[in-house]
């Protein structure tokens, strides 16, 4: 039976999950699950994932499962960086694009508080990518040859920052150049799939920043017309 995946490429984890199943030759069928439809709510997903998240794996013996090491330290250190990656880098990547970004488009007002303190701990969270997994003799995590699930979680939630304007992603990603060359090495070792999978978020990219020009237009208008007319 193929393995199914339950997905939304603008979901970080998605595509990570995409990725690792293309680039390590899973057949598998990708079922869209349109996250701003809400169709992940919907009573027929719940049957496929209770916890109502994507992606959800449709396979009795969870294949894509057995494809991490089979070496068990190795799995276990794997495992230690994914549970990092939950309580650190995706919960400070997610916050600080929401509330910089995203919150306009979904009708939600920005929160620069909220971005704020999510910047420090997104900060915080690529210093110890370097300091602390990117370690050792391989380019990739926890010294590997070869990206692992790990890598493209990681990296897929770093992608995610590609939505911002292009101050902000410097500011944050520039310090970091030892991250900004584990992705570009990522993405070498994982073509054509890394930039397939994230064509959905490059014109996300696009329609973000034409948005962000019309309300900062529109801003800037009223402003205009209350200038007296002779100075």
């Amino acid at each position: 039976m193929k393995l199914k995946v339950y997905a939304d490429r603008m979901s970080q984890p998605s595509r990570a999950v995409i990725i690792f199943c293309k680039v390590n030759g899973i057949d598998f069928e990708e079922i869209k699950v349109d996250l701003s439809k809400r169709q992940h709510l919907s009573a027929e997903f719940k049957e496929i994932n209770p916890m109502e998240k994507v992606p959800a794996i449709v396979d009795g013996r969870f294949k894509l499962f057995e494809r991490y090491p089979a070496d068990v330290s190795r799995r276990a250190k794997i495992h230690s960086v994914l549970d990092w990656h939950h309580s650190n880098l995706r919960q400070a990547a997610a916050s600080f694009v929401f509330n910089t970004v995203l919150a306009p488009a979904l009708g939600f007002p920005l929160n620069p508080q909220a971005a704020s303190q999510a910047e420090k701990l997104l900060s915080s969270s690529l210093s110890k990518i370097e300091s602390i997994w990117l370690k050792g003799n391989g380019r990739f995590l926890l010294g590997g040859f070869q990206p692992s699930i790990a890598d493209l979680s990681l990296i897929c939630e770093i992608m995610q920052l590609e939505v911002l304007d292009e101050k902000d992603h410097s500011r944050i990603l520039g310090p970091h150049k030892k991250v900004q060359q584990w992705i570009e090495d990522t993405r070498n070792a994982t073509r054509p799939h890394f930039d397939e999978v994230h064509t959905i978020l490059y014109k996300a990219k696009s329609k973000l920043a034409v948005q962000r020009s019309v309300r900062a237009n529109s801003e800037t208008e009223p402003s205009i017309r209350k200038l007296p007319s002779k100075m």
